[in-house]
């Protein structure tokens, strides 16, 4: 039993087995093995399991589903394949080294990583500058919403992290799982972006550390000297040299091995707790032994400390009153008596404590913010300060000044940065023993810890520090030091040499971390243009990837400015996290079935706080940059949406589209649409050939230049058989009719029925297709090819059958004829008419089709005609007026002509044409007949011509005769074909098609002998025209008279549009009305034939 269960396990794998690059996410539920029968038999015998063993391949024993869970790799996304390719390239290994299973538990595995990502460079470089400006009350505000939306967010992760088994990839996994590709992906960018730019801000703090607290002497552009923007460019130059010089020898690192960076990171988490456990000792020490840390103002205004070398004007020395450095640094020479400046005349020089400690009641001055102009002066309140308005400043090289324009929502910019990182643990996953577990538990925990440290930071910071040292950025005031680090207990040098070292290795971490991610989005293959990226070194290291994060780093690092950076990487981290409450939110509401977090204290009200909590931060930030990282992710959106791989991972965003087209079908079926938002929602009925190809794709041509894109198009077709047998064929077909649409760029449904008929199966797809409100309004069908000859009757009967499923379902109906000779969509008509012959009224149709063919560049370039008939009793200039106000009214551009039509007698050439039609009618009609059937068929003709012989009857010979008196609706018997399906109509319909010219003359020459006076003479020469069926004589004549007059209008025009008649009322007249709408139709090049729906399609009102 145990062999066999091991066969069965190594049935499973096999290289040929899908990861994350594939449509379907790898799953090890479904066996992939592609054995043979006979091994699939030998496989399960004596298991029992004969009843079975048909369907194992896609139903597997539950001893292997379980023995392959249990042997379930989580690796990373995209490294399963990347391993399998690897060992394809270079054959069998004689021995791999047994996967080692996750050991890491919550503490090491989440809750450190997340401490150490989210404790950085902002907590020691700007955290105490921010107190002094905001204010304790307005930092804490920042503070709290900036935790408050990553707790938010911590939760709706790990709701999604908790639902089933997550890879590492982290949030570009989750969201792209949770939200489809075009999220997935730009989200992914985003964070991506936002890591890298994060370790362009961790560098450019560790050279701030370097250069102003550690060895400023190191400085290439030096300082000392220069004021006001020449020293801020000087400062920014040395951080671009440095901050390169630093991001290569990281990168290097990086590049050489991760392993080292991972060995490293214990030794810098302990830097990071290390600072901040002297942070609070020094504020514990600030309570029972405040620090000596003097401050020296003058008037109200911080001097630089570099400035002075005693806080005072002047000393006694030996009773002589001496003069200071400050003295001279303000003053025009030692002596008293110089001329001084006027500040420093009026104003005396106070020294005060930089620390005055927790119990200093200092906390109630730093309560409010101070926000500063760039180049203002930093000035304690409540000290008496006499200054000349109107005097100009001097000596501002000798004062600490603001360097940038302070305001509240560049404080939460800068900020926000130093509460990211949460996504470390759920990065971890694959590294983790029980990832469900650990992932909600650390995180939430790691979120705790910090929050309480930042929020006791603000209180502490503001109780113990005097506010001009805390709005000190640069410690200008202090000799230099980190102001965080004066606080700090034992020494300075703990903070100093902790936040650098700390910086450091944040910045490692992601140099990292950023083309992991890269190179997983580009391994999904989900942006094309990135798939290059997913290669890397044999062991797997992102190289391509690691090389384009450095390069985007070095944008970060020539930007120089660390209050500069921050905002942009908060808007990406924004922008990430708004999207994961985004998918926790839909997952809840939409509550799809495989949503099921073991994490239970989740709510989708907390996740939609979460999101709107992230996008107010965004625009609190920074507007624009919101916008420029909006327009970003919109980009990428779209990019992937139109040039992406197709995927389907199962996300929310399908469970949206699901809800909201139920919904819209649910309104569509309130009832039928007015007559301003009617358009043809087309049924577009192919015939395929034997190999499952689309005989006429020209139909789906002018179908795509009908729609262009708008409204329901269905394109379906049938397939002869049983649905047993003929399932594959079908699939076949389906996926050609898809193919198809895609070259002609028709965006709609395939469908595709199999029918024991193909006469049944295309009443089937008249009937079904569509779906609630979403149905076909109009059906488009191709003329039946060779539909003379006795082989294809039956594909003619078809043909008339949809006409008559048409009219009883009132669908409008498209018939083109000589469909090959129509346009491609890339061809173009620079000129031409596009001729509508309006003889009955359809409810618009005739004029809508044109209008909506000419939005298509195919024939845009064409003019509109329209061509309407007039009898002998209508006043043609009058219809010429009211068809002109109706197309006006219309807003329709069209030329207008009206065609007189007189009486005229039946030729002699329409009595032959009428008399081939019914004889061919009776041989078509006799070959479907039995012997004993067709010798009484034969002989009931032969008697019905006798007698009409001996009938001695006059026939009518004026085509108008039984239209004027309005005989078509008394005289006509059932079975006799309606050439004009509306009764009241003047004027018989016509269809559109060619006349050979030779036709033509032929046909006018016999009218020219055939009159009024010589009918009689006429029908006496040939007897037999008297058995004639008088009806279908009328048809003819009024068919070929009619085209001899399109013929003569529209004989060069682009398009043909053309009335159709309605079919006979029962099936006697079949093959006479084909003939009526050939002859009607001869000579003519390109012919749509329109039958309308049995409604308005267009109306005159707004």
């Amino acid at each position: 039993m145990l062999n066999n269960m091991t066969d069965c396990e190594e049935a499973e794998g096999g290289p040929n087995s899908q990861g994350d690059g594939n449509p379907k996410e790898s799953s090890p539920f479904i066996n992939s093995s592609a054995a043979s029968d006979t091994e699939k038999s030998q496989q399960y015998d004596g298991k029992n399991m004969a009843l079975f063993e048909e369907e194992m391949d896609t139903s597997p024993m539950v001893s292997s589903l379980l023995s392959s869970l249990a042997n379930y790799s989580n690796l990373p996304t995209g490294s399963k394949e990347h391993e399998e390719a690897e060992n394809n390239e270079e054959g069998a290994r004689p021995s791999k080294k047994p996967v080692k299973a996750p050991q890491l538990g919550t503490l090491m595995g989440v809750y450190l990583p997340c401490i150490q990502n989210i404790f950085g460079v902002i907590l020691f470089l700007r955290m105490t500058w921010m107190v002094g400006i905001g204010g304790v009350f307005g930092s804490f505000i920042i503070v709290f919403m900036c935790c408050s939306t990553t707790m938010l967010t911590a939760i709706s992760m790990s709701a999604i992290a908790t639902n089933g088994v997550v890879p590492a990839g982290g949030s570009y996994y989750m969201i792209s799982r949770s939200l489809g590709p075009e999220f997935g992906g730009a989200v992914g960018i985003c964070f991506y972006l936002g890591t890298t730019f994060a370790g362009a801000m961790y560098i450019l703090g560790c050279i701030e550390i370097l250069l102003i607290y550690i060895v400023p002497q190191a400085a290439i552009f030096k300082i000392e000297g220069l004021e006001g923007p020449e020293a801020e460019a000087a400062l920014l130059n040395n951080m671009r040299v440095y901050g390169t010089i630093v991001l290569s020898f990281m990168a290097l690192v990086v590049f050489v091995g991760v392993k080292y960076v991972n060995k490293l990171a214990l030794v810098f988490l302990a830097c990071v707790i290390l600072s901040i456990l002297a942070v609070y000792a020094g504020v514990i020490k600030t309570a029972l032994d405040p620090p000596v840390f003097p401050v020296c103002l003058l008037g109200n205004r911080t001097l630089l400390s570099k400035g002075y070398d005693i806080c005072a004007k002047v000393i006694e020395i030996d009773n002589d009153t001496v003069t200071t450095k400050l003295w001279r640094s303000f003053c025009d020479s030692d002596s008293l008596n110089a001329t001084c400046d006027d500040y420093f005349n009026n104003n005396n020089v106070t020294e005060i404590q930089g620390i005055p400690g927790v119990t200093s009641g200092i906390l109630a001055e730093n309560l409010f913010g101070n926000y500063l102009e760039k180049g203002m002066f930093l000035e304690k309140r409540g000290l008496a300060s006499d200054a000349d308005p109107d005097s100009p400043t001097s000596g501002s090289n000798r004062y600490v000044l603001a360097d940038i324009t302070s305001f509240f929502t560049l404080l939460v910019g800068i900020y926000f940065p130093s509460v990211t990182g949460i996504m470390a643990g759920s990065n971890r996953s694959g590294d983790l023993r029980d990832a469900q577990k650990s992932i909600p538990i650390g995180t939430i925990a790691a979120i705790t810890t910090t929050s309480t440290v930042y929020m006791s930071c603000v209180v502490l910071f503001g109780a113990c520090i005097e506010g001009v040292v805390l709005r000190d950025k640069f410690g200008e005031g202090v000799n230099g030091n980190l102001v965080i680090g004066t606080l700090a207990w034992p020494s300075p040098w703990v903070i100093v040499f902790g936040s650098f070292f700390s910086t450091c290795g944040a910045g490692l971490q992601s140099l990292t971390g950023a083309p992991r991610l890269l190179q997983a989005i580009s391994r999904d293959g989900i942006i094309p243009f990135l798939r290059v990226f997913g290669h890397g070194k044999a062991n797997g290291e992102p190289t391509w990837a690691l090389l384009l994060t450095a390069c985007i780093c070095e944008i970060g690092i020539i930007i120089a400015s660390l209050d500069a950076v921050a905002p942009i990487l908060s808007m990406f981290f924004l922008m990430c996290y708004m999207f994961v409450n985004l998918a926790c939110a839909l997952q809840t509401l939409l509550r799809t079935p495989n949503w099921r977090p073991r994490f239970k204290f989740y709510h989708w009200a907390l996740s939609f706080l979460g999101m709107s909590l992230c996008l107010s931060l965004m625009f609190i930030c920074s507007w624009y940059y919101a916008i420029v990282a909006m327009g970003i992710a919109s980009c990428i959106y779209k990019y992937i949406e139109f040039c992406g791989a197709e995927k389907e991972w199962g996300d929310g965003i399908r469970g949206i589209s699901l809800s909201a087209a139920r919904f819209a079908l649910m309104r569509l079926e309130e009832g039928p649409p007015h007559t301003k938002n009617w358009r043809p929602q087309i049924m577009v009925l192919v015939s395929m050939d034997a190999e499952q190809n689309v005989e006429q794709p020209r139909l789906l041509s002018l179908t795509n230049q009908l729609k262009a894109g708008k409204g329901l198009t269905i394109v379906g077709t049938s397939v002869q058989g049983t649905f047993l047998d003929n399932y594959t064929e079908a699939q076949r077909a389906d996926q050609s009719l898809r193919k198809l649409m895609e070259t002609e760029k028709v965006k709609g449904f395939s469908q595709v029925v199999i029918s024991s008929n193909l006469r049944d199966g295309t009443s089937h797809l008249v009937q079904v297709g569509g779906l609630g409100g979403l149905k076909h309004n109009t059906v488009m069908v191709g003329w039946p090819k060779n539909w003379k000859q006795p082989e294809y009757h039956q594909q003619c009967r078809n043909f008339i059958e949809v006409v008559r499923e048409t009219t009883v379902a009132s669908m409008a109906l498209l018939v083109p004829k000589n469909i090959h000779s129509y346009p491609s969509n890339g061809e173009r008509f620079t000129e031409g008419h596009i001729d509508v012959w309006w003889i009955v009224h359809d409810g618009g149709m005739l004029m809508l089709l044109p209008f909506l063919l000419r939005q298509h560049k195919v024939w845009r370039k064409c003019k509109m005609r329209i061509f309407t008939v007039a009898q002998l009793d209508d006043n043609s200039i009058q219809m010429k007026k009211d068809v002109i106000t109706f197309l006006y009214h219309l807003r329709i551009d069209a030329e207008v002509e009206v065609v007189e039509m007189h009486d005229s007698d039946i030729s002699a050439y329409t009595y032959e044409k009428t008399l081939i039609m019914e004889q061919r009618s009776q041989i078509l009609k006799q070959m479907h007949l039995t012997k004993n059937e067709m010798e009484r068929e034969i002989q009931s003709i032969t008697d019905s011509s006798r007698g009409s012989i001996r009938r001695k009857n006059q026939p009518g010979l004026h085509s108008q005769h039984s239209t004027e008196e309005g005989a078509s609706v008394v005289e006509k018997p059932e079975d006799e074909v309606q050439l004009i399906h509306s009764k009241n109509a003047s004027t018989p319909t016509s269809p559109t098609s060619p006349t050979p010219p030779a036709v033509d003359n032929k046909s006018a020459d016999k009218g020219q002998t055939a009159n009024a006076d010589t009918g009689k003479d006429l029908f006496n020469m040939k007897p037999e025209w008297e058995g004639l069926n008088q009806t279908d004589l009328r048809r003819m004549h009024t068919a070929m008279r009619l085209n001899e007059v399109i013929i003569k209008k529209s004989k060069e025009a682009k398009l043909v549009l053309l009335n159709m008649p309605g079919p006979p009322k029962n099936r006697v007249g079949d093959e006479n009305y084909m003939e009526f709408l050939e002859v009607l139709t001869e000579g003519l090049n390109r012919v749509l034939l329109v039958r309308g729906g049995g409604r308005e399609v267009i109306t005159i009102y707004s």
